[in-house]
């Protein structure tokens, strides 16, 4: 494909994992590819006080870090998809379980012995009540919001390439980044190709005016790579 040819692939998660992401699309399509990182979200911790727990939930890596060198390192831990789980086992916590996604992981929980206290270490959005769900099947969970998800403004590059015509590949990585998309992208000219990393993600920004809207095969990064690679 030629570069005059090739759809800039637009990253609005948070830095980190958006130049990972870059890394691995690069990795695939080209180092050349045009990619323009805009994050509409950053992390910061919370300090939040964490309760006793014999076991914990990382529905994302983020959670970890907070975590680490607390009373509650070692403890073992349920985990949402595999990059999160690799985190954890990097950071010492053995993991007991892991899921695609928060709705699986509690099916996961439920059919496991019951450990008693669970804390659920998670960031202050989130887009499926687990420890909800946990407690009203007679588990003992909390929760603490170790970490913070903030907005950003879009960016001036994001803006330029909203401004002009022509295919632009987004993947969406949660509903959050789904719903600041959609205020961010209002009266974009651009042709948006989006590949959603799960129905709720996809709904969020189901208003934009996209060429493509669609969900990942699983709800994991992988998938959304593949997805987005087939719509290059």
């Amino acid at each position: 494909m030629s570069p005059v040819s090739r759809p800039p692939l637009l990253l609005t998660r948070p830095r980190a994992g958006s130049e990972r992401f870059a890394a691995q699309f690069r990795a695939r399509m080209g180092a050349d590819w045009p990619v323009v990182i805009a994050p509409l979200l950053e992390t910061a911790p919370t300090g939040a006080d964490l309760p006793a727990a014999n076991a914990l939930i990382f529905t994302s890596e983020q959670a970890v870090k907070p975590l680490v060198g607390s009373a509650l390192s070692g403890r073992p831990a349920f985990c949402v998809g595999e990059r999160t789980a690799a985190v954890v086992r990097q950071a010492g916590f053995p993991v007991l379980a892991v899921a695609p996604d928060a709705e699986h992981l509690s099916e996961v929980i439920l059919s496991a012995p019951d450990p008693g206290p669970i804390l659920h270490a998670r960031g202050s959005e989130s887009a499926f009540p687990l420890a909800e769900r946990l407690v009203a099947a007679g588990r003992q969970v909390t929760e603490a919001i170790v970490y913070a998800q903030l907005p950003q403004p879009p960016a001036p590059e994001m803006l330029a390439l909203f401004a002009q015509p022509g295919p632009v590949l987004v993947p969406i990585f949660s509903p959050n980044s789904g719903r600041l998309l959609a205020l961010a992208a209002q009266g974009a000219r651009a042709e948006l190709r989006l590949v959603a990393i799960s129905e709720k993600a996809a709904r969020a920004c189901a208003a934009l005016p996209a060429t493509l809207l669609q969900i990942a095969a699983r709800p994991d990064a992988e998938a959304l790579l593949d997805a987005l690679v087939a719509r290059a």
